[in-house]
C-alpha cells in the first residue's frame, strides 16, 4: 500500500523488526512518526534494562528514529500496562488458567491505547513489525497468516476487532527473517542482529512464578492439595498459581507412571494429575469468540491453533446459543489449556478465535476429564 503523504504512527520496541517496518513505510511515502511505549513502573526499570520496552530498548528505537530522519516519542503507558496486561496475567494464573499476556497487549495497548496517541498526531494508521498479512479492502479487513511459517504472529493478532485491523499496518508480512536483516544492515542499523526476544517481556528469565511470587506476594498464593482423576489425595501444594496444564516437573513421586496436571480447580484449590493419557482430549469450548466473518450458524471446518506453537489441527466448530463454542478435534490434541487461545484459520486466513475454558465438572462427581484415549 503507497502512502502518498498519509501520516502513520510505527510502534517502534528497539528491535530489528520494527526499525525495518518504518524504513520500509517510508520508503513507500508514508509520513511515518516512530512512537515507544514505555510500560516499565519506575521500581522495575532495572528488570526492564534489556526487555523490549526497557531503557536500551528506548534508546535502540530512538536511534533508528534518527538514522532514518523520522520523529520519535516515548509515550508512558506504565499504568495501564500493569492494569491491562500485568493483572490480567496474574488474575489468569490465580483463577487456574494459563494466559496469553501478548494477544492482550496488542488488542489493549498497541492497537488500542497507542490510538489516541496516533489521532492526536493526525496519523491515519498504526504500523508494527508483526509477521501477519493485513488486507485492506473496501468495507473490511482481512487478516492471514504471515509468509514466513517460522515467525507467523497472526495467532497474537486474532482478537483485533475490525475498526483495529483496518487502521492497521503490518509491512513484514509478506517477508522472511533473513531478508528483513539484510534490509537492516544494508542501512547500517545497529540493531541488525539484535536478538529476537523469546519470552514473555515482564518476567525476568522466563520464570513466571519468581514473577508472581514478587508480584502477588506468597500470601496470595491459593494454596491446597493435589489429587488423582479419583478424587485420592496426593499431596499438599503451595499455590494453584505454580502449575500449569502438562506440567510434570514438582509433583508428587510414587506414581507407577509419570504425572502430569490435568486440571487445576482454582475454587477449591486443587491440582488434579494423572497418567498422560488423560491430556488427550477431542473437543473443547471457547467462550469471547472475535469472528472476522459471520458468526457460523452452521459447523464451519477450520485448522484450530491452540497455542501459539502449536502447528494446527483439522478441527469442526459448532455453533452455539449461550456464547461458547465447541470445537470438535479430527485428532485428538494434547494439553488443551484453558486460557490459552483458539485461533481458527481457513486456509492462511484467520476466521476468528476465542479462549479455552475449562472443562466443567458436576459437584460430587469424579474429577475425571472427558479424555480421548491416547
Amino acid at each position: 500500500m503507497n502512502g502518498n503523504g498519509r501520516r502513520v504512527l510505527v510502534g517502534m520496541s528497539g528491535g530489528v523488526d520494527s526499525s525495518v517496518t518504518a524504513h520500509l513505510l517510508k520508503r513507500d511515502g508514508w509520513d511515518v512518526i516512530g512512537v515507544t511505549m514505555k510500560v516499565w513502573p519506575q521500581d522495575c526499570i532495572s528488570r526492564a534494562e534489556d526487555k523490549c520496552c526497557g531503557p536500551s530498548a528506548i534508546a535502540d528505537a530512538r536511534g533508528v528514529a534518527h538514522s532514518l530522519g523520522i520523529p520519535h516519542y516515548v509515550v508512558d503507558e506504565a499504568d495501564q500496562f500493569e492494569k491491562l496486561v500485568i493483572d490480567y496475567f496474574s488474575s489468569e494464573y490465580r483463577a487456574g488458567r494459563t494466559p496469553n499476556p501478548c494477544v492482550m497487549c496488542n488488542e489493549k495497548l498497541k492497537f488500542g491505547n497507542l490510538w489516541t496517541k496516533a489521532q492526536a498526531l493526525g496519523a491515519d494508521y498504526i504500523a508494527t513489525g508483526h509477521y501477519a498479512i493485513i488486507e485492506h479492502h473496501d468495507d473490511r479487513a482481512v487478516l492471514r497468516r504471515g509468509l514466513d511459517d517460522r515467525k507467523d504472529q497472526s495467532y497474537f493478532l486474532f482478537s483485533l476487532r475490525q475498526p483495529q485491523l483496518r487502521r492497521a499496518l503490518t509491512p513484514l508480512g509478506g517477508m522472511t527473517k533473513p531478508e528483513i536483516r539484510a534490509i537492516a544492515r544494508d542501512l547500517g542499523l545497529k540493531v541488525a542482529d539484535k536478538v529476537d526476544s523469546q519470552e514473555i517481556c515482564f518476567v525476568p528469565g522466563n520464570d513466571y512464578r519468581a514473577f508472581l511470587r514478587s508480584h502477588l506476594g506468597g500470601e496470595e498464593f491459593h494454596a491446597g492439595g493435589i489429587y488423582d482423576t479419583e478424587g485420592r489425595f496426593l499431596g499438599p501444594h503451595d499455590g494453584v498459581e505454580m502449575f500449569t496444564i502438562g506440567q510434570r516437573k514438582g509433583l508428587p513421586g510414587g506414581s507407577p507412571h509419570p504425572l502430569y496436571v490435568i486440571d487445576i480447580d482454582a475454587e477449591r484449590s486443587r491440582v488434579i494429575v494423572g497418567p498422560e493419557s488423560e491430556l488427550v482430549r477431542d473437543a473443547f469450548e471457547i467462550d469471547n469468540a472475535n469472528w472476522h466473518i459471520p458468526s457460523p450458524v452452521e459447523p464451519l471446518e477450520v485448522t484450530v491453533k491452540i497455542r501459539y506453537a502449536h502447528p494446527g489441527a483439522a478441527a469442526v466448530v459448532e455453533p452455539s446459543e449461550d456464547g461458547r463454542h465447541r470445537v470438535r478435534l479430527a485428532e485428538p490434541q494434547r494439553a488443551v489449556t484453558p486460557g490459552q487461545a483458539a485461533v481458527l484459520y481457513v486456509g492462511d486466513r484467520v476466521v476468528g478465535g476465542g479462549w479455552i475454558v475449562r472443562q466443567a465438572h458436576a459437584e460430587g462427581a469424579t474429577v475425571r476429564l472427558h479424555a480421548a484415549a491416547a
